[in-house]
């Protein structure tokens, strides 16, 4: 298969704008203002909270959302197992249980920050959010199909379907049969205590914590075991850390350490640019990563960094709270932040260019007018 762009197909040759997927020099373009209007990012006001509400949840749908009759829908369950199951949501709700709090980042997060900038989903910062997802185990599912011996993936299909790369496709991505049966990979049907809203994947979805967002299949149609690696668009030619257009490139998998900072003071309307009084102000934000344990974030008040202190995540895969205190002198300052985690990785002050715009972890940076 020829490579394409991760996310349309190509425009006809008489029109001038670059062509999705490649980078771009000028402004954003109506495709991608388009996009930025069907999908939204978390407000960074609502890092103040440990789990963000569902109209407040980042979110990146590729397609449109599909309407799913629940009393109608099934999940089946097949490929290589020793006994296909066909469940109902009742069905589901009437199997064991968990419920695990989990950070989910969009693989694109901080895109639009790159220059030149690869034309997509044009996220700054905020492609992220926390709830509380309560659904199956999918390992408990998985034991019940029965996997073979040969098994080396499980691929999750959604209902929501469109064109991507020029091909047409419903939406899907596999894991790693090691990966698909982790005790905290859940089939979601619960969002914060409530159903799935129909933008979060009603009525069934997919939550693999510590993987990029991508990985979460919303609005389960099926789940089936292969004994090959897929090689469906999501997997094969989307979603790849690439150097241009025709490098192979590598898969996007786990989030990388990021911190970000809960903005202080008021904002301008337009500019966004922030306005705090002079005197002392508690810097506060969030940090997670999908490689390890956050242990250490420090905070940069123009180039001079101090750590930060830390709180206890929630679960393994949930972000946790930082905060220090700063006494703002009158005039201009800029604010950063950057986390540390326990595999040792370190989010970089500059982010390394790559075509699809995919794991910038690169570190905050805040403008402020201290009056």
């Amino acid at each position: 298969m020829s490579r394409h762009s991760s996310l349309t197909t190509r425009r006809p040759a008489e029109r001038l704008a670059p062509h999705p997927g490649e980078p771009s020099h000028g402004p954003l373009t109506a495709e991608e203002l388009q996009l930025a209007v069907r999908n939204h990012s978390m407000p960074l006001e609502a890092l103040r909270n440990d789990l963000t509400p569902p109209g407040l949840h980042y979110l990146l749908n590729h397609f449109d959302i599909p309407f799913i009759d629940a009393e109608h829908w099934h999940l089946r369950i097949g490929g290589a197992v020793e006994r296909a199951v066909e469940l109902n949501l009742k069905a589901l709700r009437r199997a064991p249980r968990i419920s695990i709090p989990v950070t989910l980042e969009c693989a694109g997060n901080g895109r639009s920050l790159l220059r030149p900038r690869p034309l997509s989903q044009p996220w700054r910062l905020e492609g992220v959010g926390t709830a509380v997802w309560t659904g199956v185990p999918l390992a408990y599912l998985l034991t019940q199909a029965g996997v073979q011996d040969d098994a080396v993936e499980v691929v999750f299909t959604g209902a929501d379907a469109g064109i991507q790369g020029g091909i047409r496709q419903q939406f899907a991505r596999s894991l790693p049969i090691g990966e698909a049966l982790r005790p905290d990979v859940v089939l979601a049907y619960r969002m914060n205590g409530m159903e799935l809203p129909p933008q979060h994947g009603y009525p069934l979805r997919l939550v693999v914590p510590g993987w990029y967002g991508m990985a979460s299949v919303k609005w389960l149609s099926s789940i089936k075991v292969l004994t090959k690696p897929f090689d469906g668009f999501q997997q094969q030619v989307a979603y790849r850390y690439q150097h241009d257009a025709d490098d192979p490139g590598t898969p996007v998998t786990w989030i990388r350490v990021r911190a970000l900072m809960v903005p202080p003071g008021v904002p301008d309307f337009f500019t966004r640019g922030r306005v705090l009084p002079a005197g002392p102000v508690m810097l506060t934000g969030r940090a997670w990563s999908g490689h390890g344990a956050v242990e250490r974030v420090e905070v940069g008040i123009d180039g001079k960094w101090a750590p930060a202190q830390l709180q206890h995540p929630a679960a393994p895969f949930a972000w946790c709270a930082w905060s220090i205190p700063w006494v703002a002198d009158r005039g201009e300052h800029e604010l950063s932040c950057r986390a540390t985690d326990s595999s040792g990785a370190r989010q970089p002050l500059e982010q390394v260019w790559n075509y699809q715009g995919m794991g910038n972890n690169a570190v905050q940076r805040i403008k402020v007018t201290v009056e």
